[in-house]
């Protein structure tokens, strides 16, 4: 009895030792299944995310070469205006300095106007009278006001001036 009980217990351990040894096997494929699956879909997840970040930064250098051709651009765009700026302030000091000029040609002709003065005419003939003028244009300091050339500045160096 004992050997045929023994012999009974014994088989019956060793068959549920087998299916829970089936049963284990099984867990474990299960397990290493769904970490594969894991770690599948996590290798998925980095390559999106690398993917999506290589992206970013092929987006963000067309946008900074686009700012950097506009920072270009607009720098040159800058310095020809302050160039030509230049060349216009030194008209307009030209231009104002010969405005002064012939203002004050006009003034001292004006005021010459009034020093006209009537002297007898010393040939001898009676009743004549000459009218002495001063000479506005026989004077050497108002000559150098009409001779004069425009100052023209150079677009290439504003600083640099002809005459």
């Amino acid at each position: 009895m004992d050997s045929s009980s023994g012999n009974s217990s014994g088989s019956t351990q060793i068959q549920n030792s087998g299916s829970d040894e089936g049963l284990i096997d099984q867990r474990k494929r299960k397990r290493m299944q769904s970490n594969r699956e894991s770690a599948r879909k996590s290798r998925m997840r980095k390559q999106k995310h690398l993917d999506d970040l290589r992206g970013q930064i092929d987006k963000l250098m067309n946008d900074n070469s686009q700012i950097v051709t506009t920072v270009r651009v607009t720098t040159h765009q800058f310095l020809h205006l302050e160039a030509e700026n230049s060349i216009l302030t030194a008209q307009m000091g030209e231009l104002s300095q010969r405005l002064d000029s012939l203002n004050e040609m006009i003034n001292s002709m004006n005021s010459n106007r009034s020093n006209y003065t009537i002297s007898h005419c010393t040939n001898g003939t009676s009743g004549m009278f000459e009218f002495e003028q001063p000479d506005f244009f026989n004077n050497p300091w108002n000559m150098m006001y009409l001779n004069q050339q425009p100052i023209m500045a150079s677009a290439n160096d504003p600083f640099e001036y002809y005459s």
